[in-house]
């Protein structure tokens, strides 16, 4: 009777073993995908088109053009960049099939692209999560 306490143990700890192994394949496997396609992060740099400042100074959106080749349109990618801390930029839109970018601040934290309003440094835009 003790011995099948033992297998019973066993089975129990190769089936937990097995299942943390399966959540993390799962959960690499969800995060290689958002790497590969949905991270903001690695956008293509692009040909720089235009840059406006926020009216207090703190912001600079800057607008980059990208070409995707033969088979994709062409997308305008924003970047902000915060004067204060030592140029530090961040990717805040992104927007398939556009190749010209009119930026304007409606105030020192709200900037308008191409009809986008985004409140920064939080808000972002990226076509691809509409």
């Amino acid at each position: 009777m003790g011995s099948n306490r033992g297998v019973e143990t066993e089975k129990k700890v190769v089936f937990t073993v097995l299942g943390l192994f399966a959540v993390c394949v799962i959960g690499f496997g969800i995060y290689a995908v958002y790497w590969a396609f949905y991270d903001m992060n690695r956008l293509p740099e692009g040909e720089f088109l235009t840059e406006e400042a926020s009216p207090d100074g703190k912001y600079t959106m800057r607008a980059y053009v990208t070409n995707g080749g033969a088979t994709t349109s062409y997308g305008v990618r924003g970047e902000l960049v915060d004067n204060e801390k030592e140029n530090k930029t961040k990717n805040i839109y992104w927007n398939y099939r556009e190749e010209t970018a009119e930026i304007s601040w409606t105030d020192k934290d709200t900037v308008v692209i191409n009809g986008v309003t985004l409140n920064v440094p939080g808000e972002e835009f990226d076509f691809r999560h509409q």
